[in-house]
């Protein structure tokens, strides 16, 4: 994440104490994302959402006073009574496997839905996924239909038909990285950025240089061997 990026901010409603402090622990491990509240009721997550304006809420459908379907139409009912309140996103955490819930979470507008029990990665992956959507969008100007498709995609975008040895949790990190950096990065830069040994980082570049996604340009310095750098093209 850029040092200019605010993080994401997260509200988690879970009627269960400790899987809500546990899935809170999730989120804080997660580079770019930050707990700013927790509720555990219906109406708890409604006034929270109210005060805290979250960019993202982990809902639970069974709540005790009312199902997590509900809270997000009412947040959704809010946001458009109140232009000016900043739309939030919804990603499903629960053991509710009923189509129709699934359905009707879908249709209220959840970005994903993760059935319990799952482990910490199973939550991270979806929050990698949450962070390279806003990414997406936000440096969109007008979409490409392989933006759209990535967007309304039913899996986190660059886990599709990756080469073997290439993970898409670190693709992804590839891919934002080069995004918040349109002027371009060396593999050293890139490693540098992402937090990743240069080695690692340059099969990445080299991948979606293959694939059309990066641009690569040779910059000439003092030592006469070209640098290549890398800039996303998309």
């Amino acid at each position: 994440m850029s040092a200019q990026t605010p993080p994401t901010t997260v509200l988690v409603v879970d009627d269960d104490f400790m899987v809500a402090k546990l899935h809170g622990r999730y989120v804080a491990a997660m580079e770019g994302f930050t707990v700013v509240g927790v509720a555990h009721n219906g109406a708890e997550a409604l006034r929270a959402a109210e005060r805290l304006r979250p960019d993202l809420v982990l809902l639970d459908v069974y709540l005790p006073d009312m199902d997590g379907i509900s809270v997000l139409r009412e947040l959704r009912a809010a946001e458009e009574q109140d232009p000016s309140r900043p739309p939030v996103d919804a990603l499903f955490i629960t053991a509710a496997r009923d189509a129709e819930v699934i359905r009707s979470a879908l249709r209220a507008g959840a970005l994903h839905y993760l059935i319990k029990p799952f482990n910490q990665a199973a939550l991270q992956e979806q929050l990698r996924h949450v962070a390279a959507l806003r990414t997406r969008l936000d440096t969109l100007d007008e979409a490409r239909q392989e933006d759209v498709d990535q967007i309304f995609g039913t899996r986190p975008p660059g886990s599709r038909e990756l080469p073997k040895g290439l993970a898409a949790h670190t693709a992804e990190l590839v891919e934002r990285v080069l995004r918040t950096h349109p002027s371009g990065l060396s593999a050293t830069e890139c490693a540098r950025a992402g937090s990743l040994s240069r080695v690692s980082a340059r099969r990445y570049l080299e991948y979606f240089a293959d694939t059309g996604r990066a641009e690569v340009t040779l910059k000439y310095g003092g030592t006469g061997r070209p640098e290549r750098r890398y800039r996303w093209v998309g």
